[in-house]
């Protein structure tokens, strides 16, 4: 890629990553299905006038692709980082939607891959056992298997999101926001007590985790992203966005008191390995990988 393209590439990767920082934060506050549902809200204000209706008959799969991404995914990541008490194993392990999105797509889509991608799932996951057994990790277990689930659901929609036609990026990200918001504040509302009270009482610096997760994260972020993708292939990009959980556990290490070990480098190692080979295999095949997602 040229070099203002790299430039572009870096700036996503940052702000990603910088979620990450800015959430954990704020999830010390606000419970993470109501901190998601405060973020989905702000983005629907602003990408409402995005919003389109889908081709007829599409709505129960917009309607699915929304639930899985902007209610499963999110507030099951966020609830994983909030978890976890540490942010390089969610990030890392974040990543696991790539090879899950690989093999939902074969019973769904009916997309084949050869060996070498079976053999780069199956390194993606053993690194998941490797970085399991990080004493960062084991101390909060519950984290690791939220982020698993959320990933699932990333995947899922993702896959679920590829047959949707004639809704351009921002009205996908807009009617996600719009759709989720409903059910999250829901679910907040039953699992939550006391969620509202405690973000009513939120000091400044935990709203502008929720601004940042909103502006930053998915509307700057995602924005120059979609700019990327107009001008090469997901295949092309994939492989630079690995850098977001690399930033985010320096920002974990830099500012939140990580101190990551051996199994999680080296289980991390493995699994980010294990998405690059996809993302290579897929661009070699000029077949596309699934869309990047941040926390």
């Amino acid at each position: 890629m040229p070099p203002r393209d790299l430039l572009l590439v870096t700036l996503v990767c940052l702000a990603w990553a910088g979620n990450f920082l800015t959430s954990a934060y704020s999830l010390q506050t606000i419970p993470p299905f109501l901190f998601t549902a405060l973020r989905l809200g702000l983005l629907a204000v602003l990408l409402a006038p995005f919003l389109r209706a889908p081709a007829p008959g599409q709505w129960p799969r917009l309607v699915a692709v929304c639930l899985c991404n902007g209610v499963l995914h999110f507030g099951l990541s966020f609830w994983a980082l909030q978890t976890a008490g540490n942010l390089s194993s969610p990030a890392i392990v974040a990543q696991c939607y790539v090879p899950m999105a690989a093999l939902l797509a074969w019973p769904i889509l009916g997309e084949r891959f050869a060996w070498r991608t079976a053999l780069a799932i199956a390194v993606s996951f053993a690194g998941v056992l490797v970085l399991g057994f990080d004493p960062l990790v084991l101390a909060a277990p519950l984290s690791l298997a939220l982020m698993l689930v959320s990933a699932f659901f990333l995947a899922l929609g993702t896959v679920l999101m590829r047959p949707l036609r004639g809704l351009g990026p921002f009205a996908m990200q807009g009617w996600t926001a719009t759709i989720g918001i409903v059910p999250l504040l829901a679910i907040s509302m039953a699992i939550e007590p006391g969620g509202f009270a405690a973000a009513a009482g939120a000091d400044v610096p935990t709203w502008l985790g929720v601004a940042y997760s909103a502006l930053v994260a998915s509307l700057v972020g995602h924005g120059l992203y979609y700019v990327l993708v107009q001008r090469h292939p997901i295949a092309q990009l994939t492989p630079w966005l690995l850098a977001t959980p690399l930033f985010a556990t320096a920002l974990g290490v830099a500012f939140w008191g990580d101190r990551p070990g051996p199994r999680l480098y080296l289980g991390g190692a493995m699994l980010l390995g294990g998405v690059l080979l996809i993302a290579l295999r897929a661009q070699a095949k000029s077949r596309p990988v699934p869309p990047a997602s941040e926390a």
